[in-house]
């Protein structure tokens, strides 16, 4: 039997994050949770998840700066990443930076169900 991949779940809005947690737990993945961008980036590096999701617009840390800090990291730089997040792709705040921060995949929020998500990171993690 292999070991749970673990998802780490960078996500303000609580509501959210467990409604994830509670999906991503029925496909069997393990799944760690931070509020803001600065725990985010506080526990994939101390945790080193499989994989993780990654809202933009957060308290405390952005996502932008949580991915650059992140990315920085000789693992960090390696491990996939979603984002997800309620801005568009061609929003100013994202601007050049989307290229430079290699995000694996870049969600909107409303164009995806919690179990296509998990589809997606089942795909992502050859799982």
């Amino acid at each position: 039997m292999q070991t749970p991949k673990t998802i780490l779940i960078i996500e303000d809005e609580k509501s959210l994050r467990d409604a994830i947690v509670d999906i991503l737990r029925l496909k069997n993945f393990l799944s760690l949770e931070a509020k803001n961008g600065r725990e985010g980036v506080e526990l994939a590096l101390s945790k080193h998840p499989d994989l993780i999701l990654l809202d933009l617009i957060m308290p405390e840390m952005d996502g932008i700066i949580a991915l650059k800090n992140i990315r920085e990291d000789a693992w960090g730089k390696k491990v996939p990443i979603i984002i997800l997040t309620n801005l568009s792709a061609t929003n100013e705040q994202f601007g050049d930076d989307k290229a430079t921060l290699k995000a694996t995949h870049y969600l909107i929020k409303s164009d995806w169900k919690l179990h296509d998500i998990a589809k997606k990171i089942e795909e992502i993690l050859e799982t």
